[in-house]
């Protein structure tokens, strides 16, 4: 029965099965994994061990006559008193006159809804209609679509369970059954559907935690494992003191943090595997010097460097800040889409000649007339710009390239774990020396005139004023109507010798970098913009960031935007104008002015966003899993990590027959050659 189409079931007709359909249940089986969302529970408990405001279920007597009243359209409140006890309560049942009949004075009722301790009052949600002792006190609620009702679905998983749950496979080992003392699949299976008791449901849900985390960490373990013994290549020969002799030129130490990561890619660089690290550093952290090391010692070792960005303001500054860096050392050409005609096709015969040492660009670089004599070291910033087959298209582009992926978004412990367990992580976790921290400011609107006189403050004082505004709805008309207002009001209020500019997400890429390059050079000194600045170019003379309804940001972004300042010598500020009427916004503002450390903020916006808006909803990469939560599930998360570890080391997967379900999962799941090298 369990691979039957689900319409084998005598109540399954066209129409339900289609309905079903939207849920993914098309086969007997998949009824057994469509798992409770939550649970209702009906636990009887005294009326003095009842919490204010907590859903709860009480037992009474009916001890009046239950009386309706009418009001509005359509709407009504059924009212009784209760005798729970010595103490009389008043259930209050709205819209639900037709449950007056069911309240005969003098029967014993059972009903479930929040508690009044105040009023000793109920509000009813749901009246039980048989005797309490006869239900489930744990009720499961199903996610449906349609017209299909969770009782449908309870009732279709209950002919599931009868029929095909023996046919249900043992997917775990026996060590980790023992070990972590996890029910049977089978039983955990019937628990989560039918529970038994509340510890039953808990071991319960703890086995399908595991099993989730574990599969999707062998998954991503297999992957890195084979990727490493699939992806031989030449090891980077070069000499040491040469880098250390760069290093020492550079003018200014590196941090310990730098130092460490450092060690991790240029042992990564001598290996004869290739690279596939992915290195996290907070804005303004270092990584860009990191980065240009490394591709000095792809230089010494004979091979050119790629490095890809997603603007070309930004690819046309990373091509200065190198040049000034490396000096004569060696060659650095920018290729982008604006280099046209016979400079692009010299420039393309230079990098295929092997005349060009680096090779600085943006989607350009994996165009099919770019080709490179010797590419030993791809890296792409801001790697989360880019879609997975753009970033191996440029990887492609030679024998096995190393690839170092950048991005100074801080990610989440959890979600490094989970999005990016393929790869090796480097972490930059500490800002360079003499660097100030922002000092950020929580201010409500009315304050505003005060925020344009600081302002003035510092543009007089020979520094420029980012003024972000949100995207207030999916809407473009929206977002720039909001920017322009502001906008005209700045140009209104500011004195008339300030510049001020505008920046949003309906100019075309030239306008926009045109508008950079007049921030840049300080012939526009207030850049009025919707969050397109949120990955830009380095304007160190930016001093003050001004974030306009600032409550409707993620930690995450709010951060990124901060980030455009501080990046000078001088003192930078970034002020918050927001008037949050939720608790959650109140508390994204407190934790903004009480820290700049982005890994810090980042744990905390995952804890109030979760995991599927972290990045954002077109982010792919983040598992959907049924049972577990990567961020309530960390602990489970790291032990499942360990675990498939060590089975990939030791190749259980290939060679013990208890891990042969897990290694056909594995190698059967199409997602999983997306991220597999060539």
């Amino acid at each position: 029965m369990f691979n039957d189409p689900v319409d084998v079931i005598p109540s399954v007709g066209e129409k339900t099965k289609e309905q079903l359909e939207l849920l993914d249940i098309t086969k007997v089986g998949d009824l057994l994994f469509h798992f409770p969302f939550r649970y209702d529970h009906f636990e009887l408990k005294p009326i003095n061990e009842i919490k204010h405001e907590e859903v709860a279920t009480i037992q009474g007597q009916v001890a009046s006559v239950p009386t309706v009243s009418y009001f509005g359209r359509k709407k009504s409140r059924l009212t009784c008193t209760l005798q729970v006890g010595v103490v009389a309560i008043k259930a209050v049942f709205f819209n639900q006159a037709f449950l007056k009949d069911k309240l005969q004075k003098g029967e014993t009722v059972t009903v479930t809804g929040k508690w009044d301790m105040h009023r000793l009052q109920i509000t009813v949600q749901q009246l039980h209609t048989k005797s309490f002792d006869d239900e489930q006190t744990i009720q499961p609620v199903y996610h449906t679509k349609g017209n299909i009702s969770t009782k449908q679905i309870k009732n279709l998983v209950s002919y599931a369970l009868k029929s095909s749950l023996d046919e249900v496979e043992e997917m775990l080992p026996k060590k980790y059954l023992a070990e972590y003392k996890l029910p049977s699949r089978r039983q955990a299976i019937k628990e989560l559907h039918q529970p038994s008791s509340k510890t039953a449901l808990k071991h319960a849900k703890r086995r399908f935690i595991f099993e989730e985390l574990f599969i999707f960490q062998l998954k991503m373990q297999w992957i890195k494992e084979h990727n490493r013994k699939e992806s031989y290549g030449l090891p980077k020969m070069f000499e040491e003191e040469k880098i250390k002799e760069f290093i020492d030129g550079l003018g200014f130490t590196l941090t310990n943090s730098q130092n460490r990561v450092l060690e991790e890619i240029i042992f990564d660089l001598r290996s004869p595997y290739r690279m596939n690290r992915l290195l996290q550093g907070d804005v303004g952290s270092g990584k860009t010097v990191v980065a240009a090391i490394a591709l000095y010692a792809t230089y010494l070792s004979g091979q050119q460097g790629a490095l890809m960005v997603p603007t070309e303001i930004l690819a046309e500054q990373h091509e200065a800040s190198l040049k000034d860096l490396f000096g004569d050392l060696l060659t650095v050409e920018l290729l982008t889409g604006s280099i046209k005609g016979k400079k692009r096709q010299e420039r393309l015969e230079r990098i295929r000649q092997g005349e060009v040492d680096l090779v600085v660009g943006t989607h350009a670089l994996i165009q099919e007339d770019t080709i490179f004599q010797n590419l030993g070291l791809v890296i792409v910033d801001e790697q989360h710009r880019f879609g997975v087959a753009q970033r191996k298209s440029l990887r492609d582009k030679g024998l096995n390239p190393d690839v170092l992926f950048m991005t100074a978004t801080p990610i989440p412990r959890t979600l490094s774990i989970t999005t990016f367990g393929d790869m090796d992580v480097s972490i930059i976790d500490e800002l360079p020396k003499g660097r100030q921290p922002i000092e950020t400011y929580w201010v409500k609107e009315n304050m505003i005139e005060r925020v344009h006189q600081f302002m003035v403050s510092e543009i007089r004082n020979g520094h420029q004023v980012y003024v972000i505004c949100p995207l207030i709805e999916e809407s473009d008309q929206l977002d720039i109507q909001n920017a322009v207002d502001v906008y005209e009001e700045l140009q209104d209020t500011l004195p008339n010798d300030i510049k001020v500019g505008l920046m949003h997400g309906r100019l075309n890429p030239q306008e926009k970098d045109e508008v950079m390059r007049d921030f840049a050079s300080n012939d526009i000194q207030v850049l009025v913009s919707t969050t397109v600045v949120e990955v830009g170019v380095n304007v160190p003379n930016a001093t003050l960031m001004v974030i306009y309804d600032a409550e409707r940001f993620g930690l995450a972004q709010l951060h990124q935007l901060r980030g455009r300042v501080g990046r000078g010598s001088h003192q930078s500020y970034c002020i918050l104008l927001a008037d949050p009427k939720g608790d959650t916004g109140k508390e994204r503002m407190r934790v903004m002015t009480e820290t700049n450390d982005g890994f810090t903020l980042s744990e905390h916006d995952l804890q109030i966003r979760g995991p599927g808006d972290f990045f954002g909803k077109k982010q792919s990469g983040l598992p959907e899993f049924k049972v577990a939560n990567i961020v309530d599930d960390y602990r489970a998360l790291e032990v499942a990590r360990r675990d498939a570890n060590e089975v990939v080391q030791h190749n259980l997967l290939m060679n013990d027959p208890e891990y042969k379900l897990l290694r056909h999962m594995i190698e059967s799941d199409p997602k999983i050659q997306e991220r597999i090298f060539d």
